[in-house]
């Protein structure tokens, strides 16, 4: 959800501000979870796969990559060509964006059973943010290339993926717009009362 500052009191002249929030970065879907989980569990709550049979599961498991991340490393950067999505196993990730002065902003820290980046499995434009693991930690991706093969071999399978992505984009952009017509309120507002 965009974050909305409201007005300080003591200055009418202010504009209410707000950051990027909920509504690009944070999985709605999120459960708890205890210790480490297989690929396959994981897989099962994320709102991608809702509704797969296990064998079709697997087949998007057999496509995943593993990689260990230390503290610090990077996942991505700001501005690189987006490749593929990815689901934090174990650990956490910190999304970010750069600021002139040289500090992050930080716009989401997102941790076990959580994805980030799905979008570039529909296009290769350039990351909107940066990741870097917070903390030692075990990362699945799930790659452009790959999906399209899938796509080739197995085009219900991977129309069934692409589908849920539109409906998740769907329902961000609805929850994006709420958000927006909020502000757009506060905004009409606060210049009634400048006036």
């Amino acid at each position: 959800m965009l974050a909305i500052k409201t007005m300080d009191n003591n200055n009418n002249n202010s504009w209410p501000k707000f950051k990027i929030g909920d509504a690009l970065w944070t999985n709605v879907f999120r459960k708890a979870s205890g210790e480490t989980e297989t690929t396959l569990a994981i897989l099962r709550r994320i709102p991608l796969f809702r509704g797969m049979r296990k064998t079709e599961l697997l087949e998007f498991q057999k496509l995943m990559h593993r990689r260990d991340y230390q503290e610090d490393e990077t996942v991505f950067y700001e501005g690189e060509p987006g490749v593929g999505m990815y689901i934090v196993q174990e650990g956490s990730v910190l999304i970010y964006k750069d600021k002139s002065d040289g500090d992050r902003e930080v716009l989401a820290e997102l941790s076990r059973g959580e994805f980030f980046g799905e979008l570039a499995l529909l296009d290769e434009t350039p990351r909107s943010a940066s990741a870097i693991a917070r903390e030692d930690s075990k990362v699945l991706g799930l790659f452009r290339p790959d999906l399209l093969e899938l796509i080739d071999r197995k085009p219900r399978l991977g129309n069934k993926l692409l589908f849920q992505l539109a409906e998740m984009i769907g329902e961000r952009l609805k929850h994006t717009n709420e958000e927006l017509q909020t502000l757009w309120s506060q905004l009409d507002a606060s210049s009634k009362v400048i006036t």
